[in-house]
């Protein structure tokens, strides 16, 4: 236990360090976190054995996972919160549009690319493998787009349609990969699940979506026995835990598999409760600066789950580039040409798409899952790659596109102790 706190403590300071170093060449602080991960873990200090300066082992980062899950609940929760009805009445229907266009074009973008790599060069990669690579890559990490947006207090029409497609983006590639890997396991094993391909996606969605609704009516409703500031806030905590627990079940109804989306369970619960509760504002405010050394601890430990070992592989860095190549693509014209339909200013159809390359835990999660296929190794090992690029260049993009629409003010000098003194 005492190594594991020191090994907690040693990478919240890492990670603040980091920052001021990063601070210097003027990198999201998401940057300086992922570093300070992957300096701290099994590959560089870790590698040294030293017991609580840095993660000795993957298992030891893996055995964080209680850490990660509660910072993507809190992340979620926090998105959740930005789908007011005032926001869905202005841009819902073109957000929807935008998220479910973008990410279907990305998926078949890098399956046709992959494919044909795949009939030209068998020993590569198979059929099926590129197949689910294709609908991996329509996922977007929304830790990273929003810590983003928050660090430099980011605001305009963009921010507010990049955080709703981020959020729709989840469900979207929620399907698109239950549906790609069931065909993919169709053409590996010869047969195919109409349940696993059709049933327990659109199950796991609306099960997500209820239990979501749930969680954040009952929120609200238990809220007003109290009018403490700091014991709302606690209860609004509590409940994040809760609902991130629940979201971790799995069970079996009539030969269904049936599960949660911790991300969109999460985000339904933000966003029944800041359209019920009048005070939501101010309470996740208050949130937002208790889970800040949560979310610290999110990164630098996702930047230590960064397995350098796939560098080793010119088949993986093979697949790789073009993986990344095709899904940046995807992404960006895939956003310009959904935002030309919706009819959005020029200004959004040339940043949206570049704020969408952020990639990291859904699309790893997918990777795991997909890892069971023949071959299916090589699919993990090529996301992990995309992941340590997409993560360490994603976040200072999505700066550089939201400061050239206007909607990040130039950094100052002014100092936070001054500014709260």
């Amino acid at each position: 236990m005492e190594t594991y706190l020191i090994c907690l403590a040693v990478a919240l300071v890492g990670g603040l360090m980091m920052s001021r170093l990063t601070k210097l060449v003027h990198l999201p602080v998401v940057t300086a976190y992922l570093v300070a991960g992957l300096l701290l873990g099994p590959f560089c200090i870790g590698a040294l054995g030293l017991k609580g300066i840095g993660f000795n082992s993957l298992e030891q980062v893996e055995s964080l996972r209680i850490v990660t899950q509660t910072a993507l609940g809190f992340i979620a929760f926090t998105i959740g919160n930005e789908f007011r009805l005032t926001q869905l009445k202005a841009m819902g229907s073109r957000a929807i549009v935008i998220g479910i266009l973008q990410a279907v074009i990305t998926t078949v973008l890098v399956d046709v690319m992959l494919v044909v790599l795949s009939l030209c060069f068998p020993s590569v990669i198979t059929v099926p493998c590129a197949i689910t690579l294709g609908a991996i890559a329509a996922a977007t990490a929304p830790a990273a787009t929003l810590m983003v947006v928050r660090q430099y207090k980011a605001d305009g029409p963009l921010t507010k349609l990049l955080l709703l497609v981020v959020a729709i983006d989840d469900a979207v590639g929620l399907l698109l990969f239950s549906v790609s890997f069931g065909i993919a396991t169709a053409l590996a094993m010869g047969h195919v699940s109409v349940t696993a391909v059709v049933v327990e996606p659109i199950v796991e969605i609306i099960l997500s979506l209820l239990l979501g609704s749930l969680m954040g009516w009952l929120l609200n409703l238990l809220e007003r026995f109290f009018h403490s500031r700091s014991k709302r806030m606690t209860l609004s905590v509590a409940f994040v835990l809760l609902t991130v627990g629940l979201s971790m079940l799995e069970f079996d109804v009539a030969g269904i598999h049936c599960g949660f989306s911790l991300l969109l369970v999460c985000m339904m619960t933000g966003t029944i409760f800041c359209n019920v509760c009048n005070t939501s504002e101010e309470l996740m405010s208050r949130v937002d600066g208790w889970t800040m050394p949560v979310n610290v601890l999110f990164f630098v430990i996702s930047g230590a789950e960064l397995d350098l070992e796939v560098l080793a592989s010119p088949v993986t860095i093979l697949v790789g580039v073009l993986y990344i190549i095709s899904r940046s693509l995807g992404k960006y014209y895939g956003a310009a040409l959904s935002c030309r339909i919706t009819k959005e200013p020029k200004i959004i159809r040339d940043h949206l798409g570049i704020t969408l390359l952020p990639q990291a835990g859904v699309a790893l999660g997918m990777a795991l899952t997909a890892s069971a296929l023949p071959g299916g190794t090589l699919v993990r090992n090529v996301v992990l790659f995309a992941v340590l690029i997409y993560e360490l260049v994603g976040p200072a993009l999505t700066k550089r596109s939201l400061t050239a629409a206007g909607e990040i003010r130039p950094e100052g000098r002014t100092s936070a102790r001054k500014l709260n003194g």
